[in-house]
């Protein structure tokens, strides 16, 4: 992964992934979120808005999946995992990093009404938060501990398929494409 991360270099879109959960009606719900770095070699972090369902989804069921499609590298990832819940300390030290790394206009989402609530033309909708600004309580850091990685080249054909799966030891399998 780390190969085809460094070949699609610092374009924005090399760091949107699909997040797939489970809704409360038992349906598939699909994202796009941002990648926002590893903390381990075997467990990665997105952000999120509390305030959206997916959180209750992944709390109902912390079984996730990720679709993530690097084009320059022509590869595709499949990740399989769950949510690892972080003490109190340690969401909060995790938080405030995030929180820092972002530009004051990314920050400004989590200052946004409630996601997926109806549009109201008199709430405003800020375009900046100033670092200075407090954290707010709906901003949230989501750990996700992987299972199993598939990786899909998409080059020669066949394509090349491959998996690794923490139960087997991360050991390699290769797999029809």
């Amino acid at each position: 992964m780390r190969a085809a991360q460094q070949k699609e270099g610092r374009s924005p879109q090399a760091r949107w992934l699909q997040v797939a959960t489970v809704a409360e009606d038992g349906t598939a719900r699909v994202r796009t979120l941002v990648f926002r770095g590893w903390c381990g070699p075997a467990s990665l972090e997105l952000l999120s808005d509390n305030r959206s369902s997916k959180l209750n989804e992944i709390a109902n069921n912390p079984s996730i999946e990720i679709c993530w499609l690097m084009t320059k590298a022509r590869c595709q990832f499949r990740l399989r995992g769950f949510r690892i819940e972080l003490d109190a300390e340690l969401n909060q030290k995790t938080r405030e990093m995030h929180w820092q790394k972002l530009k004051p206009e990314a920050r400004a989402l989590w200052a946004w009404p409630p996601p997926g609530e109806e549009f109201d033309t008199t709430v405003s909708f800020p375009k900046e938060i100033a670092d200075n600004c407090p954290i707010p309580n709906c901003f949230e850091v989501i750990r996700i501990g992987l299972t199993e990685v598939e990786m899909l080249q998409l080059g020669e054909n066949p394509h090349n398929r491959m998996r690794w799966r923490e139960k087997q030891n991360w050991a390699e399998e290769k797999l029809n494409p």
